[in-house]
């Protein structure tokens, strides 16, 4: 999955010839530029590592699917989710002082999202193939793209992305296990949750700070289910190694370059650029899992990618609606 993660502004930082990995560096390359943080190329930054964090979570889930003989569905979610919450407390060493009632409402609220998308999609993908289990995932930023956007080109390129999904899985649905398909469509609504509460923690708490305590959240919530269901099997070492794999490729990389993104990309943009997932989890699906795609499955991956890139070229040369020198980004209530 999904999901399942430099500021936005690394295309502006391309014309710098610098990298900015912070809201203060992003606010003060805004202002040498104007404010335009959006123009002039500004969302390609984004758009690069939304995509890349996708490629990430894609090939770690194909990984989570190969373990889930040895741990179970939500044995794997919580090795995932502890090795995460302990390399990103390691790395971002976030300070629990000064922080409002409303910082923690949001991060606990980003945690929990986090937490059952993570639960919920395993256990889809328990059920039902991997490709199938994200194309009805990604249902849940659709409706947000619709939901979000004040604009009706963003409506049109979300249905055209609608359309794709639709394509991609149409071949697979008619014999998918009804719970499989409850447990993916749940994890797509947790998955617009996380899309809301990522923005928000990332405008409330600086670097990744934020992430690394959601992440602890979602790690203490989900961890009973997890040693309830797979026991000792959590403590063997392939086990536990090959879980940290998929921590690191489904959990530490993708949500660290998605709260990046977040910052800036607007929330309906990001939302549509999550149908890219079905698109890399049928490749993840064919390299790791011999999960081959047909001429149609093609045609819908293409659809797909036009109307993700779509979306982000009609946010390009738009000017930024926040004030100068913060970050820009939506969280879902205005694009």
């Amino acid at each position: 999955m999904s999901g399942q993660g430099s500021d936005a502004v690394a295309a502006g930082t391309v014309a710098a010839g610098a990298a900015v990995s912070t809201p203060e560096a992003a606010g003060a390359v805004e202002r040498k530029r104007g404010g335009r943080g959006a123009g002039g190329g500004g969302s390609l930054g984004p758009v690069g590592l939304v995509v890349a964090g996708g490629l990430s979570v894609q090939f770690g889930g194909a990984l989570a699917v190969t373990l889930m003989p040895k741990a179970g569905a939500l044995g794997v979610v919580s090795i995932r989710l502890a090795v995460a919450a302990l390399v990103m407390m390691a790395v971002c060493r976030p300070s629990l002082r000064g922080h409002t009632r409303a910082d923690w409402g949001t991060v606990v609220a980003f945690g929990a999202a986090m937490g059952g998308m993570n639960a919920l999609f395993y256990q889809a993908v328990d059920r039902i193939p991997l490709g199938p289990a994200v194309t009805l995932e990604v249902l849940g930023p659709l409706a947000l793209s619709v939901l979000a956007s004040r604009r009706l080109i963003n409506v049109l390129w979300a249905l055209l992305a609608l359309a794709g999904v639709f394509l991609l899985g149409g071949s697979g649905f008619g014999g998918l296990d009804l719970a499989g398909v409850a447990f993916a469509l749940g994890a797509g609504a947790c998955w617009a949750a996380y899309i809301l509460f990522s923005a928000g923690t990332g405008r409330r708490f600086p670097q990744a700070d934020g992430l690394a305590l959601a992440l602890v959240v979602a790690a203490v919530l989900v961890l009973p289910f997890g040693v309830a269901e797979a026991g000792t099997a959590l403590l063997d070492p392939v086990t536990l190694a090959l879980g940290a794999g998929v921590a690191l490729l489904s959990s530490v990389l993708p949500y660290t370059l998605e709260l990046i993104a977040l910052r800036r990309l607007p929330a309906s943009t990001f939302a549509v650029m999550m149908s890219l997932e079905p698109a890399i989890a049928s490749l993840a699906g064919f390299l790791v899992l011999s999960q081959a795609l047909t001429a149609v499955q093609a045609v819908a991956v293409a659809l797909v990618i036009g109307a993700s890139f779509g979306a982000v070229r009609t946010q390009v040369g738009r000017r930024p609606k926040g004030a100068e020198g913060e970050p820009v980004a939506s969280g879902g209530t205005a694009s």
